[in-house]
């Protein structure tokens, strides 16, 4: 492995790698995360899980705890603005099997930060620091956070946030490197990113618009000990290996438009075995559209996914573009 590409430690949890895929609501179940596992990540996290439902003991909430073989190291993401809740949330993450809890405190959507949650709590730092505190008290495994470099375009809440997250136990950052009042688009600020990495000892991951090898590497050279990638890998769970391959000076083609819906099939076949095949493919329709994008006819297959309900309709349906 290279300088940039190398194993990474997050206390006493080791990464092969310093790519992570990043937490995607709706998007990043087992089903994916095991695609992301296979297609090179270090390190997988979940969709964020309410610590407040956990709390109520909901049932749909702690099903998105369950961890599967093949997506390990895998962390479990918590979002809430109360201490206590967090720190129980962290205990049943912890009891779920979970390597690492993760923190949200970057989520821009109006519903999360009207609870004072996700990236609300960066207005909050001291309680931040306290929810992050008492987590840490609460397991045994790394606790670790992910914000962003701040509320609105041109402020760094990074390198404060940073040393609060660092003074309170926590045992790496992942550093959105866009305000949240831009949610997903737009440049990074790459210079907020490495303020932020120079401020703290602990590993800091770079995330928000990777997808390539060229974006990692910039993260990498401004300090970040990984690098986090999110909606490049929605359609392409291989993009990991394919970032390692850049950032080693060799070079791994990207998945063909055949490969990439054979993975799409596995992936039906895993959330088939998740939520029953009628569920599941009901639960694909939000990535199918990623799938399909620039294959011929796609506007009219996905049209056509929408009203499926078995695994062999699926499968009659995309076999077309998997030769």
């Amino acid at each position: 492995m290279t300088a940039l590409l190398r194993p990474l430690q997050i206390g006493q949890v080791g990464l092969k790698n310093n790519l992570a895929l990043a937490p995607m609501a709706g998007i990043t179940n087992a089903a994916f995360r095991i695609l992301a596992a296979g297609g090179g990540a270090g390190l997988v996290v979940t969709e964020m899980v309410s610590a407040e439902s956990l709390k109520y003991a909901n049932k749909k909430s702690f099903r998105m705890l369950e961890l599967l073989p093949g997506e390990r190291p895998a962390a479990i993401q918590l979002f809430g603005a109360d201490p206590a809740s967090m720190a129980l949330g962290a205990q049943a993450a912890e009891r779920a099997g979970a390597d690492l809890v993760d923190i949200n405190a970057g989520c821009p959507v109006k519903k999360v930060l009207r609870s004072g949650a996700g990236a609300a709590l960066m207005k909050t730092p001291l309680l931040l620091g306290d929810i992050i505190s008492r987590m840490v008290k609460s397991v045994k495994v790394p606790v670790t956070v992910k914000f962003r470099v701040g509320l609105e375009a041109g402020e760094n809440l990074g390198p404060l946030l940073a040393r609060i997250a660092e003074e309170s136990g926590a045992s790496a950052i992942t550093l959105h490197g866009r305000p949240a009042s831009q949610f997903h688009t737009g440049p990074i600020d790459l210079e907020a990113v490495a303020a932020t990495a120079a401020a703290v000892k602990i590993p800091v991951f770079g995330n928000g618009g990777v997808e390539n090898s060229e974006g990692a590497r910039a993260l990498l050279e401004a300090g970040c000990a990984g690098v986090a990638v999110g909606r490049a890998a929605i359609f392409n769970p291989a993009i990991f290996s394919e970032i390692a391959a850049g950032l080693s000076g060799g070079s791994v083609p990207p998945p063909s438009g055949a490969d990439r819906m054979r993975l799409f099939l596995r992936f039906l076949e895993l959330n088939a075995g998740l939520y029953g095949e009628e569920r599941g493919l009901t639960r694909a329709r939000k990535l199918v559209g990623y799938w399909l994008k620039g294959l011929p006819g796609a506007s009219g297959a996905r049209s056509a996914f929408m009203r499926l309900k078995t695994l062999k309709e699926a499968e009659e349906l995309l076999i077309q573009y998997t030769k």
